[in-house]
Formats: structure tokens, sequence, C-alpha cells
């Protein structure tokens, strides 16, 4: 930068030592505005002379540094920026793999939670499949317990009905033909009320 400033200043120095000749004279002819003058020519000549040599040895080397620099820069950000954008890809792919491997756990877990579910309903109606069946042997069981207990009662009860109706007939005389049909007739209707009941 500050070689940069000494090439400036010697630059505008011999601009300054020139003569501005060019700007004092004004010429009539319209052609002699093409052709220089010498007078003019030769000093500007030599100014840019020394500015060019000025500036290639003093500014030129810089201003190439500089350049290449930026240059080199601008390459390197380009670099990174690639393998930025190359980790962002790996990362992305990284992340879709990982989404994608959690679905996929999540639907197996899911699907294991159905079958525990179904296999749990499975145990479930089982059981009280069983439970009813051993409901049904149970009341079948006690059902006949309770026909046979009620045929033995009415077994009983007939048989002392029986008892009691035999009594009856050998305790009255078998020549008494109206007697004896009034109490069969009597045994009839007592057993008959006793089927109703």
């Amino acid at each position: 930068m500050k070689t940069m400033n000494r090439a400036m200043l010697a630059a505008m120095a011999c601009t300054l030592a020139a003569p501005a000749v060019a700007f004092a004279e004004e010429s009539a002819g319209g052609a002699s505005i093409l052709i220089p003058n010498p007078a003019e020519f030769v000093p500007a000549f030599i100014a840019f002379l020394i500015i060019l040599v000025v500036l290639s040895k003093l500014a030129w080397p810089q201003i190439t540094a500089m350049m290449e620099e930026r240059e080199k820069r601008i390459a390197e950000s380009l670099d990174e920026a690639e393998r930025t954008k190359q980790k962002a890809i790996e990362d992305r792919a990284a992340s879709d793999e990982l989404v994608t491997d959690a679905r996929r756990q999540a639907a197996e877990i899911v699907l294991a939670a159905r079958q525990d579910a179904e296999a749990e309903r499975s145990r479930i109606i089982a059981a009280a499949h069983a439970e009813a069946e051993e409901i049904v042997a149970r009341a079948h069981a006690n059902a006949e317990d309770e026909r046979r207990a009620i045929y033995a009662e009415a077994a009983g009860s007939i048989a002392d009905l029986s008892v009691s109706v035999a009594s009856k007939i050998v305790e009255k005389t078998l020549d008494e033909d109206g007697e004896q049909r009034r109490l069969i007739e009597r045994y009839i209707q007592e057993a008959g009320s006793l089927n109703v009941n």
C-alpha cells in the first residue's frame, strides 16, 4: 500500500513537471488537433515512460501479487464451498438414512405391538371360552344334581303316597265297590296335583 502511494506521488510529480503548453495555445485549424505538437509530445512521452517504469517496478508487482492472492482466496473459498456442499450432501444422506431407519424401526415396533395385542386378545378369548365352558359344565352338573335330588324327593313322595294309598285300600274292605272306586279317583287326583307342581 505504501509503495502504491509512492508510485502515485511520483506519477503526479512527473505530470506536473511536464509543460502545459497544450492548454495555453489554441490553434485555429482542425488538422492541427490530430497532429501532436513535438514540444508537448516529447515531455508527455517521457513522463509516460517514467510513470510506466515506476508503476511496473513498484506498483505492478504488488497489484499482480494482490490479484494472485485474491484469486487464490477466491479459489480457496470456492474449494471450501464445494467441500461444505459435499459435506452437506453427505449429512443430508446420513440424516435421510437415519429417518428411514427410524421409520422402519417404528413400523416394526407397531407391527410387534399389533402381534402382541392380537396374541393377548386370542389368549383372553381362549381363557373366556374355557371359563364359559367350565361354567356351563358346572351348570349342567348342578342341574343334574338338582334333577337327581328332585327325582329322589319325588320318588320318596310317590313311595309315601303309594304306601299311604295302599294302607287305605287295605283298611277298607274289598266288597265295597263304590268305596274302592272313589279311593282310586282320589289317588289319581293326588298324583295329578303332584305332576302339576
